[in-house]
């Protein structure tokens, strides 16, 4: 249609973008919004919302995946279907949550989600993920749709859990524990804010394939993708090509991501850093960084069992230690970190030093050090 300049939003198209989240609400939900006045956790997993006009809303949470199948999906619906009015949501930590308006409603629901369980007898909809336990661990997409990971996401987190699983469907833990997984150091998860977090590590520079990089690459946009300024134009046996600085690298694949002829993942060099003591929450403390406090742990699928029992240790010293509240970062802060070393057993190297050059707030440059029974 021609545009009409004396009526430009005639036959204009204005659904461009998401459509406004108000139309996906449950009718209770939309009814009182802006009018609950408070919420509780009635057990593990089940929540009630309390709205100033009486209504009440009931909601089931239950363990998703980051990387779901079609036919766990139509379930999924098919429950909301049968239980929820066809409405179903998804937290930022890949649970699924399913709402009813009637304390009536509650337990036929629950009694579907325990009773659909894979073959092998796992549930299919855990509930849990609430209060202070383990919820989902938010992760990246790894091997199966990246292409610059260090390690595989999916297949780890699945072996930590599958440890954890206790924590997720009680609340026996000091406080929440936020775990996070991100498979390379671009970090398109949230390990820079978890109570613990797994971080997949490069360690080689990218291989450069001379023979490629100028058939498939633009060698500018390569040379101008590195963010410490380690690539560099060059000539290989007269053809135009790229050098990488090695001590200036980073190992953070931004060259790959813009020249496939620059590949990173390396099966010696790739492994697993672990951070701690991260959060984002304001309560008791200010938000706070995760801390780097195992440089590298071997990438050993398809089960991880290094990784999965650190995690573990450190999650177990910490729920027999903390005190009541006290998210991981806290209780560290006030046993120390040196203690929090000694008590977790892992070993302290140069590493883990925080010599970061603009962290002037967080750097400890006092002469106090609290020692510990080992030294």
């Amino acid at each position: 249609m021609p545009y009409d300049p004396e009526n430009p939003m005639k036959d204009r198209i204005t659904d461009i973008g998401p459509q406004h989240y108000e139309q996906f609400f449950p009718p209770v939900i939309k009814k009182n919004y802006g009018k609950w006045l408070y919420h509780e956790i009635i057990e593990p997993g089940v929540l009630m919302h309390k709205s100033e006009t009486g209504d009440e809303c009931y909601t089931v949470r239950v363990g998703g995946a980051r990387l779901m199948s079609i036919n766990l999906l139509r379930e999924a619906c098919e429950i909301a279907d049968k239980h929820c009015d066809g409405y179903l949501r998804w937290t930022t930590r890949n649970c699924v949550e399913f709402m009813v308006d009637d304390k009536s409603k509650l337990q036929p629901l629950m009694d579907d989600l325990k009773e659909r369980k894979f073959p092998g007898g796992s549930y299919k909809f855990p509930i849990g993920g609430t209060g202070a336990g383990v919820t989902n661990i938010v992760h990246t997409q790894g091997w199966v749709h990246c292409h610059t990971p260090a390690i595989d996401a999916s297949g780890v987190v699945k072996s930590v859990m599958d440890v954890l699983f206790e924590h997720f469907g009680s609340m026996k833990l000091p406080a929440k524990c936020r775990i996070a997984l991100a498979c390379c150091l671009n970090m398109c998860g949230a390990v820079h804010c978890s109570d613990i977090a797994i971080l997949g590590i490069h360690r080689k520079p990218p291989l450069i394939e001379h023979d490629l990089i100028g058939k498939i690459c633009e060698i500018p946009l390569a040379v101008a993708a590195c963010p410490t300024g380690a690539i560099a134009p060059a000539k290989h046996e007269d053809k135009k090509t790229v050098s990488v600085k090695s001590e200036r690298c980073m190992f953070c694949g931004n060259c790959y991501t813009m020249c496939p002829a620059m590949p990173l993942m390396d099966a010696e060099g790739d492994g697993i850093a672990i951070l701690v003591g991260g959060k984002i929450s304001n309560r008791i403390t200010a938000p706070k960084f995760s801390k780097l406090v195992i440089p590298y742990l071997p990438s050993e699928p398809p089960r991880w069992p290094t990784v999965v029992n650190t995690v573990k240790k450190i999650l177990d010293v910490y729920a027999s230690d903390a005190r009541k509240y006290e998210r991981v970062g806290e209780w560290i802060e006030r046993i120390s970190w040196e203690k929090f070393f000694e008590k977790t057993e892992i070993p302290f190297t140069e590493k883990s030093i925080d010599d970061y050059r603009l962290a002037y707030d967080t750097y400890r440059t006092s002469t106090q050090f609290k020692y510990t029974t080992g030294i």
